[in-house]
Formats: structure tokens, C-alpha cells, sequence
């Protein structure tokens, strides 16, 4: 069955029109998206075929061209609105967050973070700057790589958080593997970044490690004391 052949008024679009956005299901808003199937099937099931090639939705906003075009039926131009589409929604989203999400516990800076940082396939270590209400002003990705304490430098965290007028940061690294668990150079990072706060007068708060939906607070298990 071609989308030409549902009802006008059960097609995506319409329906979208009449009862809005949230009303339509994932597939019929990759759908949408895509526009139009192939000469073998619909769009709706093209839509289908791409959502059951990842885990869940929100995988789709780490996909790369590559997978995208390894589902069959879908070219370079329908990755490239798919991805568009994803970036769009990823962007949306921390605007809405940044400036204004208030970070009070361990649990706050986690679920800020988490969305972004527990499917990553590398370590990114990232940096929240904040002001003097604990809102975070700014988001910044320091570097991606293994934790060293040679690269993960003081200097150009805290270069940023004058920049930003912080009073306080908080740092997360995620941990690719899923095991949350704090090593030796997590540890020793922590340790230089605290020293090196309490002589700009710059609060380091806490520092996350990330893992598979779940984290550590290294201030919680006392290793910032």
C-alpha cells in the first residue's frame, strides 16, 4: 500500500494538520520527513524499516550518513533530512535548557547530561559553567579522548569560566563501556581541578562520570574533599 492510498484523513500530513504534532506516532513523523517510499513499498513502511534498524528513537540523533543509507530505501537526500531533522531537534533542545535549568544535586547535573553523553561511543569530557543561582550559562565540550590528566588541563577550563562570568562548574566524562566506575586518572583529574578552583575562586561543584544511563557523583563518594 502507497501513502497515496490511505484515506486523506488518516494520512501523516493531514492528520498533523488536524490534530497536531504529539498526536502522530514516531513512524508517521519519520514519514513526514521522508515524504515519499519506494516503488516496492510505502512510506509509512520505510518509515517503519528505518525505526527498527536502531535500538530506539533516540539513537537517530548520533546516526551517521553511513547507517542511514545502509537501510534500504533510503538514498543520501532522505539520511541528510533525517539527520537535518535530528540536529534541529538536539539544538532546540539546549536552547531551551541552557540559561535558564537549575542544578541543585547530583541527580539534576545527570539527568542535564545524560540524554547527550551515555550513547557516545568516545569519552567526551564537558564542562557546565554556572552562575551564581546554579543555572547553567554555558555547555561546553573540552575534549574528546581518553581522561588524561595531561590533556584535561585547568587552564582551559577555567580560562572559559572567567570568559563566561561562572561562579561555579561542573565536570562529566562519559565512560563508553557503561561501567560508571571512577579510575585512578578520574580521580587525579578531579583533585587537580578542585585545587586549581579554590585559587580562582571558582567552585568546582562535582564531576560526573557517565555511563549506560547511570552515573557517579565523585563528591558523593568523597573523593573531592
Amino acid at each position: 500500500m502507497m501513502i497515496r492510498d490511505v484515506h486523506i484523513a488518516d494520512r501523516p500530513r493531514e492528520r498533523l494538520i488536524r490534530q497536531g504534532a504529539a498526536s502522530l506516532s514516531n513512524q508517521e513523523l519519520v514519514a513526514i520527513l521522508l515524504r515519499t517510499g519506494t516503488k516496492e513499498e510505502s512510506v509509512l513502511l520505510l518509515a517503519n524499516r528505518i525505526l527498527n534498524s536502531f535500538d530506539k528513537i533516540q539513537d537517530l540523533k548520533n546516526a551517521t550518513v553511513e547507517e542511514m543509507t545502509a537501510v534500504k530505501g533510503v538514498g543520501q537526500a532522505k539520511a541528510v533530512q533525517l539527520l537535518a531533522a535530528a540536529e534541529i531537534g538536539k539544538r532546540i533542545y539546549r536552547r531551551h535548557s541552557e540559561g535558564r535549568y537549575v542544578i541543585k544535586s547530583p541527580e539534576d547535573a545527570a539527568a542535564y547530561l545524560m540524554t547527550d553523553m551515555s550513547s557516545l561511543l568516545q569519552e567526551h569530557f564537558v564542562a557546565l559553567f554556572m552562575n551564581v543561582k546554579n543555572e547553567v550559562l554555558h555547555k561546553q565540550t573540552i575534549f574528546i579522548g581518553s581522561l588524561n590528566s595531561s590533556i584535561v588541563h585547568p587552564r582551559e577550563i577555567f580560562r572559559e569560566a572567567v570568559k563566561r562570568s561562572a561562579a561555579s562548574i561542573i565536570v562529566a566524562h562519559n565512560h563508553p563501556s557503561g561501567n560508571p566506575s571512577p579510575s585512578p586518572e578520574d580521580i587525579e583529574v578531579t583533585k587537580r581541578l578542585v585545587e586549581a578552583g579554590s585559587i580562582m575562586g571558582i567552585e568546582l561543584l562535582d564531576h560526573l562520570i557517565i555511563g549506560d544511563h547511570r552515573f557517579i557523583s565523585l563528591k558523593e563518594k568523597g573523593y573531592m574533599s
